[in-house]
């Protein structure tokens, strides 16, 4: 994008007069990918980092900041610990600090900013990607906002607590109760173990600065309906007054193919013989979209968008199948779980962050469920330009409740009893993840439970979700407990691949097997810790492991025939102990050749499968 040039011109005063090379360097004693070499201090992280919605005036805050870990009961820090890497959390050794936090405790973060030249005479927005997971940021002294939610990007607009020029100091204060507390969580927990991870606390994604005129565009939500060929934009517009007129240009390339104007905050615009978006053919369109008065452009972005259409439709059988823009898709995808040996939440580089991608397609796969994790915006932008499907999942939290594994067995597990702040905690940090991911086209499927990790009110949940965002599938919960509610039903078996019955369940719900697998090699000098790694079975050569691999996928076309609509191989890499990855932790050796892979998996996507 060519906007993101302008930022080494806008990066250019934030060194701040020391070299932030000789005051950080990572924690010793962990496995590191390829890309931890590769971080700058002075400037890791450097892309931008919201690519549905860019403007060009941006300020980037990733680098060095001062630290403290203290008493939560402490108000006020009177000296700071030392320096650690943002957004790599402290818990990581790419944060250079290499500590815990925990419940008892809070970190706080500070760093002194000299704005740009161009960010005169504007309003003045502080992002954040995502801070795990209680926040509240001061400017100059003076709290300009708070907030929870560990996986959704926010902002405050901090122009009124500024100076008018001079040093401008920022602090980040955080609390994250990681397993105590109901919050979503993921795969954390204070006392790693098995499929249980390192406690991730703070911020974890870009920290940055924009600038934005006095009526500014906040937020956009585009929907593709490739039935009449139309895309529908609503915008929320700061500052938006009678007059102001909303406009779309929807871009080919360098030809405009469309544009619509409304002197509300949504619109819909035609597009002839619009492109279709897939994994043959991921085409995206450029959009500008922008806010006028007479004439005049008061705010502009640009984005894109993907035409494309996820449903539900039956075989020749009557059995229930997913649909890709009309046509039956097999899915076929590694769990992903996001984690890195060395940022942990974070990936090292923006390079890094893409080589899982990547490599999924390189397999020969054309999904990926993320688990547990929402990424940064990045992450889901890659898989956009590369045509990867995406189920995303809801981070999990407030575990507890009993599980029910067999299908034949509609509900009979029992459902979490939350209390009214967990239940409330869920619903804001669902709706947020979702308000920030929607827009984007390769996610196809969103999971608000896995397994009965924390699963509440399972049927209020999932139809507030299919009301909320109707343009894609939702996975009620994957590995149950299961009910008769939302588009798919989702089993879990380890290691063997199967299916429910589709003479039972195909009629009304998709059938997929969200995990399986799970066959774990660990490879000398590329695991988490020396001994006592596992997986769910354990082999002991690669080429032991591949012919394990190929007779569980073998057995997949069967399953296909049947009513099997997708399939989860547990799972992409490697993560702390387990060493059931198609990759090692590090990334350093593929366990299984790709091309092997690649030939092996081609069968699946044979649509004479399909009755």
């Amino acid at each position: 994008m060519k906007y993101v040039l302008l930022f080494c011109a806008l990066f250019a005063g934030a060194l701040n007069g020391f070299s932030q090379g000789s005051v950080w360097k990572p924690v010793d004693g962990k496995i590191m990918t390829p890309w931890a070499e590769k971080v700058d201090p002075a400037n890791p992280l450097p892309e931008y980092p919201r690519p549905q919605m860019v403007r060009p005036v941006w300020h980037n805050l990733n680098g060095l900041w001062d630290y403290a870990i203290v008493p939560r009961s402490e108000e006020k820090v009177t000296s700071y610990s030392g320096k650690i890497l943002v957004p790599f959390a402290p818990e990581s050794a790419l944060s250079g600090v290499g500590k815990n936090v925990g419940k008892e405790n809070v970190i706080i973060y500070r760093r002194i900013v000299n704005l740009p030249r161009a960010f005169r005479n504007k309003r003045v927005l502080l992002h954040f990607g995502a801070v795990d997971w209680e926040c509240e940021v001061t400017v100059n002294g003076k709290s300009v906002g708070k907030h929870t939610g560990g996986f959704d990007p926010f902002y405050f607009d901090v122009t009124d607590a500024l100076k008018r020029s001079g040093d401008q100091e920022i602090v980040v204060r955080v609390w994250d109760p990681t397993d105590d507390g109901p919050q979503p969580r993921g795969k954390q927990i204070k006392n790693p173990h098995g499929i249980w991870y390192t406690p991730v606390t703070g911020i974890w994604q870009t920290v940055w600065l924009e600038a934005v005129p006095e009526t500014y565009i906040q937020s956009i939500r585009l929907t593709p309906n490739i039935d009449d060929n139309t895309l529908s934009l609503s915008a929320n517009v700061h500052g938006l007054q009678e007059g102001h007129v909303l406009r779309m240009s929807v871009w080919d390339g360098a030809k405009k193919v469309a544009e619509q104007t409304s002197s509300d905050n949504s619109l819909s615009v035609s597009i002839p013989d619009a492109k279709r978006w897939s994994p043959e053919n991921p085409f995206l369109y450029d959009l500008r979209i922008s806010v006028l008065n007479k004439g005049k452009v008061l705010d502009e972005v640009s984005s894109y968008a993907g035409m494309r259409k996820i449903s539900v439709g039956r075989d020749a059988n009557g059995v229930q199948r997913m649909l890709l823009n009309d046509e039956v898709v097999f899915q076929f995808g590694p769990l992903d779980q996001g984690w890195w040996p060395d940022g942990l939440y974070t990936a090292p580089t923006d390079e890094a962050l893409r080589f899982d991608i990547d490599k999924t397609l390189a397999m020969g796969f054309n999904m990926i469920r993320k688990h547990v994790k929402v990424e940064p915006a990045r992450w889901y932008y890659h898989c956009d330009r590369a045509g990867v499907l995406v189920w995303q999942d809801m981070p999990s939290g407030d575990l507890g409740n009993h599980w029910e594994a067999r299908p034949g067995v509609i509900g009979r597990g029992t459902e979490k009893q939350r209390s009214a702040e967990s239940e409330a905690i869920f619903r804001r940090e669902w709706k947020a993840i979702i308000d920030a991911n929607v827009n984007f086209p390769s996610i196809v499927v969103w999971v608000p439970f896995n397994e009965a990790w924390g699963q509440f009110k399972t049927r209020e949940i999932v139809n507030w979700t299919m009301e909320y965002d109707p343009s894609r599938l939702v996975n009620a919960a994957s590995g149950g407990n299961f009910y008769d509610v939302g588009h798919i039903l989702d089993m879990h078996n380890y290691p063997d691949p199967v299916v429910a019955d589709p003479a039972i369940f195909g009629q009304k719900q998709v059938l997929v097997l969200g995990e399986y697998g799970g066959l774990g090699l660990p490879v000398e000098g590329h695991t988490w810790q020396e001994k006592d790694n596992w997986g769910y079975q354990n082999l002991k050569t690669a080429d032991e492991l591949f012919q394990r691999y190929r007779e569980l996928t073998l057995r997949l076309p069967d399953l296909i025939r049947v009513g099997l609509s997708a399939a989860v191989y547990t799972q992409t890499t490697d993560v702390e102990v387990e060493t059931n990855g198609l990759m090692t932790y590090d990334r350093r050796v593929i366990k299984m050749d790709e091309q092997r892979l690649k030939e092996l998996h081609q069968q699946l996507y044979d649509r004479k499968l399909i009755p």
